[in-house]
C-alpha cells in the first residue's frame, strides 16, 4: 500500500468499522486466518511460530492468530502513519511499504507471510522488490491475495492497479513463488514437498 491517499483514522472507520460500508467483517477475517494457518501448518507439519503481515492496517489478523496460537511471533508492516502511531507498540507494527520490505531488516524466516487485500494497491515499481523480499523471508507459506481484471470487486477502488492474472503469475514465478491454491504460495525450498496437482500443473 502507498500513501497516495490518506490511510488515516477516517479511512479505517469507513472501510473497516462502519457497519454500513465496511467490506470485511471479523468473522470473514477469522475464516481466512484459519484457512491460511491450516495450509501453512499442513505444509510445515507443525504449528506456526512466526507471522509477517504486510499492509496489516490495524492488524485484525493478529487478534485472530493470537486466539489460536497465543505464542506466535507477529510482525506487522504498514505504511499508514496513523495505524503505526496508534497501534504500533501494542500490536507489533512497524512502518514500511510493500516495496521497502527488503530495507526493514526483518528477522526471518517467517512460517507464514500474509499480504491480504494489498497487492492490487501496490505500484508496479514496488512489486519486484517487494516479492523478492517476501521470497527471501519466507520459510513456510505466503498468502498473497490479489484480484485481477477478471474479477468483480467491491470496496475501495482508489489507487487500484488493474493487472491481469497473467501479469501476477509472471511476477510470482519470477520471484520463485509457487501457487498451491487459495491465494497461497510456497518458495523453492518447500515446493518439492507439494504435489503437481496442488501446484496446478498438468
Amino acid at each position: 500500500m502507498t500513501d497516495q491517499k490518506a490511510y488515516d483514522e477516517e479511512y479505517y472507520r469507513r472501510w473497516y468499522h462502519d457497519p454500513e460500508r465496511r467490506v470485511i467483517r471479523p468473522a470473514a477475517v477469522a475464516r481466512k486466518v484459519h484457512l491460511v494457518m491450516s495450509i501453512a501448518e499442513s505444509l510445515l507439519e507443525r504449528p506456526i511460530r512466526s507471522v509477517l503481515d504486510v499492509g496489516c492496517g490495524e492488524a485484525p489478523w493478529r487478534a485472530q492468530l493470537m486466539r489460536v496460537r497465543p505464542n506466535v511471533r507477529y510482525v506487522g508492516v504498514e505504511s499508514s502513519a496513523y495505524a503505526v502511531q496508534r497501534f504500533g507498540a501494542s500490536r507489533g507494527i512497524v512502518q514500511g511499504t510493500f516495496g521497502t520490505l527488503g530495507a526493514l531488516r526483518l528477522k526471518g524466516p517467517f512460517d507464514l507471510i500474509v499480504v491480504c487485500d494489498v497487492l492490487h494497491y501496490v505500484p508496479t515499481s514496488e512489486l519486484t522488490p517487494g516479492l523478492d523480499a517476501i521470497a527471501s523471508l519466507l520459510g513456510g507459506a505466503a498468502y498473497l491475495e490479489a484480484y485481477t481484471t477478471a474479477d468483480e470487486i467491491e470496496g475501495d477502488h482508489a489507487d487500484w492497479h488493474h493487472r491481469s492474472t497473467r501479469a501476477y503469475l509472471r511476477q510470482f514465478a519470477r520471484a520463485d513463488l509457487h501457487h498451491v491454491g487459495m491465494h497461497c504460495y510456497v518458495g523453492g525450498d518447500l515446493v518439492k514437498d507439494t504435489a503437481a496437482l496442488e501446484r496446478g500443473q498438468s
